[in-house]
């Protein structure tokens, strides 16, 4: 299939992942529908890339407007992103079904209904399906990496919900003959983020950049840092990998294992005159070591940015729209 033949809807296409998982599919030399409930485009815009997409506005909660966006679009891929992340979720239990579930189930129920037409579902799972971390401590030595085939025992509403859609997932890929893919990014990062309940590790970034101080608790606690140009290309390969090549359904993703002291350090690297202040108080709730090797070995997933390129880039962003010179 040529790549113009292929339409890919995403849904929560205006948002901070699924702007750049739109960019991600217009480079590759896709037509892309970014269905979402807020139509405003200003990311797609500073990505350079609103012109080159239609946005449809559209709730994933309702099945018609998912149904009829589908159908419409001719997409022969859905890359379900939308979702209410962990606060919202929290605050908003109810909504959280609506959206996070049956937005979910909407997804799927649509590719069941027009299998003629839908060749392939990516949607987003996460790591708030892991329980804490200290639930995967190795033998004897502590190295706590996790593998899909871990237990799963999320301690938040958000990763319960993203738990009960892998199972519908399984249901519709067993019973129906929907093929799925699901992915589990732990922390994504880069410019244009303004939600989630881990934004504060974006503050040991942006400050900085900026040209403030800034303390942050967790020195010694390790976080996946993900640069979202890496999680948009690992959507990409899930909605696109040969049926063939898939040893699974659900699949970790990950970007640099590192300690947020071991971040604020490539930071000062790049901002020489960070003010920067890294204690070890606090320990952090979620699971981030994530063993990717089904990803990397079935979809061709190899994280393209290190702390170092994804900061750069970062900070030299946020400088430029500031106004300052790039470092």
């Amino acid at each position: 299939m040529s790549n113009s033949d292929s339409t890919v809807l995403v849904t929560g296409g205006t948002g901070f992942i699924g702007s750049y998982v739109v960019e991600d599919l217009l480079e590759a030399g896709h037509d892309v529908v970014a269905f979402d409930l807020s139509t405003d485009a200003r990311i797609l815009e500073k990505l350079g890339v609103a012109d080159d997409v239609e946005v449809r506005r559209g709730d994933v909660s309702e099945a018609t407007d998912v149904f009829r966006a589908v159908r419409e679009t001719g997409a022969t891929r859905v890359i379900h992103l939308a979702a209410l992340l962990t606060t919202s979720a929290r605050e908003n239990p109810r909504a959280a079904l609506r959206v996070n579930v049956e937005g979910t189930n909407n997804v799927f129920e649509a590719a069941r209904t027009l299998d003629e037409q839908v060749e392939r579902v990516a949607w987003a799972s996460s790591a708030a399906v892991y329980a804490p971390p200290h639930n995967y401590a190795g033998d004897g030595e502590a190295d706590g990496w996790v593998t899909e085939e871990d237990l799963v025992y999320p301690d938040t509403l958000y990763g319960a919900t993203k738990e009960y859609n892998e199972h519908q997932a399984r249901v519709y890929g067993e019973d129906y003959g929907v093929s799925h893919v699901g992915l589990r990014p732990t922390v994504a990062y880069g410019p244009y983020r303004e939600t989630g309940g881990s934004a504060f590790l974006a503050n040991i970034i942006e400050k900085p950049a900026l040209g403030e101080p800034f303390s942050v608790e967790y020195g010694d606690q390790v976080i996946d840092w993900q640069y979202v140009r890496d999680i948009a290309q690992a959507f990409r390969k899930a909605a696109f990998a040969p049926e063939a090549d898939l040893s699974r359904r659900i699949y970790n993703v990950r970007g640099t294992v590192a300690t947020i002291r071991e971040a604020a350090e490539t930071v000062e690297r790049i901002v020489p005159d960070a003010d920067l202040d890294v204690s070890d108080a606090g320990e952090l709730p979620w699971t981030q070591k994530l063993d990717q090797t089904a990803a990397r070995e079935d979809l061709g997933y190899e994280p393209e940015y290190g702390l170092d390129d994804g900061f750069r880039e970062y900070i030299d962003v946020l400088r430029e729209e500031a106004g300052l010179d790039p470092l």
